[in-house]
């Protein structure tokens, strides 16, 4: 699935994208509050300025993701791979949950 159709998807009502592939997809700037995106495939993909305020990102495959800037409060990051991803200026304080995630230095979060 491509970024356009995420964000076409999603003004549409839908929330649910859980178990999509979504490597390398563009979606810099989209609003995906209250998504779910829980076991999706975003690795290298563009998230810079990107609102995933409330997105459901558990188990989420975001290596190498630019997440600069982007907002994850009360994200739930649980589990996430965030190994290499881009984090300058993210809002990642307010996240829900970075239990057992892998952090973009490579260790993971008790």
């Amino acid at each position: 699935m491509r970024g356009r159709e995420v964000i076409r998807r999603y003004d549409s009502g839908e929330r649910d994208f859980s178990r999509s592939n979504l490597k390398k997809a563009k979606l810099e700037g989209a609003d995906l509050r209250g998504a779910d995106l829980s076991w999706v495939c975003l690795s290298r993909a563009n998230l810079r300025e990107a609102n995933l305020e409330g997105v459901n990102l558990k188990g989420a495959d975001l290596k190498g993701a630019d997440l600069q800037e982007a907002n994850l409060s009360q994200a739930n990051l649980r589990a996430a791979n965030l190994y290499k991803a881009e984090v300058t200026s993210a809002q990642l304080a307010m996240a829900e949950s970075l239990q057992w995630a892998i952090l973009p230095n490579g260790l993971k979060h008790e």
